[in-house]
């Protein structure tokens, strides 16, 4: 009772209130700001960016920054998953309400009188709605995450303490505004503009604290504090979990890569000073690379749409994001001798640190009858990533000990983890700068993939096959469609002009039986057309794109540096390919070596669609197929062209054509691309049969595509399920040309 007395002295109360409110509020300010300038120190410990080599006009900064607003204010790769992403656009956006409302309700308490804000009455009403919905959106949260437990999730202790301390703030004030009503506090709205708060205090009130008592006063004190501690708890919370994302994601969309997409970074090759290649330490990566680490949001999306962690692979592209994020955190502390955690049991013990132990995944932990299952690869992570105690994270190797050599040779480098990733973060060029490490530095890749790299190198394909036999497919096409391919040397013998493109068959065009076909069919169309078109015959080279996704960045700037003097020498403007991974290195990566940026690089898809809008080509023989079409991710989610397949496609009279669920930007990966085409898959299910059963699951006669790997894919992945004699793997150029021509010839 002396208590109670005491408080009700309103100047001491008032004079402590603001020296306690002070104290807590400036304690919290400077362990939130200690905890931020720290993880922005371990951030710094990376090497800066090299700046973009290409002009000003074409970094797209203009276009980038809407998308930015988009990502951030729209939520818009959010949204593709509706439930989840109005429960985000809820706490997003109650957050930014509820802060006026936070102020206003710490200064009712501090000043005496609530914020003169206009229409008060409507805005406390707004605030309890919004309260409200955070409330819901809480639980909706939950639910998701402990009862349809969605397997991209994680749970435990951790996820689950935001939930506690948003529906922890939401509560408080609900609580701390059904006190002050009871207290008698003249401030207290009117009811009608409190609809929860007021039904609560009549709640209260039932259960025994009168309006006006000293207990009524009481509650409205002790919510008040409580609500500002968990707010300040929360703040200091924020930035020692995944939870910085908040202050850290708009930046990372803002310094997202001004560099065409899936570009990857030259190495300088000749700098003398360099002590590595590649990233085989922390360090290695840049600032920008280590701000995704903490921007990561540990929602698995990513994974959930990765191909190696749908069939069963260990990589999960989340867990590299966290897995490195942790490993930043515990060498930049130990480099910088100065900790992550405040308080220091935030952190748990510091004895040791985490390390990735042996694990495979078992398959037969995901569902019984599943295509694809994300359940063996976020098993298998987490109990291999663990804390090891006696362990120094400053003597732990990055590959090895952190990332494991299976994770980082089952990427099919596909980016469809970027493409979803709400935070704009990039996985990709993480892995392939350990691959360089690997390569370029130890010498280290699956035997599969150091073979296909050694017959580049000498003979230019991966097959080791003889390069003059590089053009033997000009005679061989000759024979099969009585069309002459002419080369540029003889053209150019002859002082014959200039064709207006060149044919870049490319290895698989040069050497592969299956994908000759596609480029015979090509050929004749172009000569249907009346397309003036040349080839360089044994001159082409390797594009590259092999070994530079494997790791192998010097043989892949000889074979670029020589194929950009060949097209040099005869003064070439277009190229038409049907390989989108030459299509992709060609364009987006050639011109940081030299190649100008004026020549146009075209994939055959794209061509035909303009013939046939230019009606220079005729589909006019019915082809009664049931289509559904695959998208080449160097073609779709890497160049964006995933209309003028389907442009051709919907030309044939007789094509049905039906869309896979996972299609365009959501597609999933043949499997064959980051080099994988030429290695072997040593775990899980193969991703090429995972791709053909959803394909199978609409019933086509014929999966179409537009890339040769990814034709190969499908009929090997056809004949695995043995479902080859009801349904064929065909590139668009092939049913064009059926239509075009009929199909006795084509």
């Amino acid at each position: 009772m002396a208590m109670l007395e005491w408080w009700s002295a309103d100047g001491v109360t008032a004079a402590v209130r603001w020296i306690m409110f002070a104290a807590v509020t400036g304690l919290a300010a400077v362990a939130f700001a200690t905890v931020v300038l720290r993880r922005v120190g371990y951030m710094k410990l990376g090497r800066e960016a090299e700046q973009a080599t290409i002009p000003k006009d074409e970094r797209g900064e203009q276009s980038r920054r809407p998308s930015v607003a988009s990502q951030v204010l729209g939520h818009s790769k959010l949204l593709r998953d509706i439930r989840s992403g109005v429960m985000h656009l809820i706490y997003f956006y109650g957050f930014i309400v509820l802060q006026f409302g936070a102020a206003d309700l710490i200064w009712k308490k501090l000043g005496g009188s609530p914020i003169p804000f206009p229409f008060y009455g409507q805005f406390a009403w707004s605030q309890e709605l919004t309260v409200s919905l955070v409330l819901l959106a809480v639980l909706y949260g939950g639910f998701r995450r402990y009862i349809e437990q969605l397997p991209r999730l994680k749970r435990g202790w951790k996820p689950s303490l935001v939930l506690w301390f948003i529906g922890g703030l939401m509560l408080t004030v609900l609580l701390t505004l059904s006190f002050e009503r009871l207290s008698g506090d003249p401030h207290a709205v009117a009811a009608r503009y409190a609809p929860v708060s007021s039904v609560l205090a009549d709640w209260i009130g039932k259960l025994g604290v009168p309006t006006g008592s000293l207990a009524s006063e009481a509650g409205y004190e002790l919510f008040w504090w409580l609500h500002l501690l968990v707010l300040l708890s929360f703040l200091v919370y924020v930035p020692q979990s995944k939870h910085f994302h908040l202050l850290t994601a708009p930046v990372n969309l803002w310094l997202g890569r001004n560099a065409p997409v899936g570009r990857l970074t030259p190495l300088d090759l000749e700098d003398e000073e360099a002590e590595s290649f590649g990233a085989g330490a922390i360090e290695h990566f840049s600032q920008k690379q280590l701000l995704d680490l903490y921007a990561c949001v540990e929602c698995g999306r990513c994974t959930n749409v990765c191909p190696a962690s749908n069939t069963g692979k260990l990589l999960s592209p989340m867990h590299l994001m966290t897995k490195l994020r942790d490993h930043l955190t515990e060498k930049g502390a130990a480099i910088t001798s100065k900790s992550p955690w405040i308080p220091r049991v935030m952190g748990g013990q510091l004895a040791g640190a985490h390390v990735m132990g042996a694990l495979i995944p078992e398959w037969e932990n995901s569902p019984e009858g599943s295509v694809t299952s994300i359940i063996p690869t976020m098993t298998a992570q987490k109990e291999a990533w663990g804390v090891r105690e006696g362990t120094k994270a400053e003597e732990l190797e990055l590959i090895g000990d952190v990332m494991s050599e299976e994770e980082l040779w089952a990427c099919t480098t596909c980016r469809n983890c970027e493409e979803i990733c709400p935070v704009g973060n990039e996985h990709v060029d993480k892995i392939i700068d350990m691959r360089r490490y690997l390569v370029l530095m130890e010498g280290r890749m699956p035997f599969d993939g150091q073979r296909a790299l050694q017959n580049i190198e000498r003979q230019s394909n991966p097959w080791g096959l003889p390069r003059q036999e590089r053009a033997a497919w000009i005679e061989d096409c000759e024979s099969r469609t009585g069309v002459r391919v002419r080369t540029m040397q003889e053209l150019k013998r002859a002082g014959a002009p200039k064709p207006d493109i060149v044919l870049w068959a490319g290895s698989m065009g040069a050497y592969d039986t299956r994908s000759r076909k596609v480029l015979y069919d090509l050929v004749r169309l172009l000569d249907r057309a009346g397309v003036s078109f040349a080839t360089l015959g044994a001159e082409e080279r390797n594009s590259g794109d092999t070994p530079r996704r494997i790791g192998n960045e010097l043989l892949f700037q000889e074979l670029c540096r020589e194929n950009i003097e060949t097209i040099a020498r005869y003064g070439i403007s277009r190229i038409v390919t049907a390989c989108p991974h030459t299509f992709n290195t060609f364009r987006k990566e050639y011109p940081d070596f030299g190649l100008p940026r004026d020549i146009v690089i075209e994939h055959h898809t794209e061509l035909l669609a303009r013939l046939l809008k230019d009606r220079r080509l005729t589909p006019e023989h019915l082809v009664k197929e049931r289509v559904t079409y695959h998208d080449s991710c160097y073609l779709g989610r890497y160049n964006g062209v995933y209309d003028a397949p389907r442009e051709v496609l919907k030309a044939i009279p007789g094509i049905e054509l039906e869309e896979m669920a996972r299609n365009r930007e959501n597609g999933m990966c043949c499997g064959a691309g980051g080099g994988l085409m030429w290695m072997e898959e040593q775990s899980g299910v193969r991703v090429n049969r995972a791709r053909v059963s959803q394909a199978l699951e609409v019933r086509p006669t014929v999966i179409g595509s537009a890339c040769p790997y990814c034709l190969t894919m499908m009929e090997d992945g056809l004949k695995l399920l043995e479902a080859d004699e009801n349904t064929a793997a065909r590139d668009v150029a092939e049913l064009l040309a059926a239509s075009v021509f009929g199909r006795e010839t084509a």
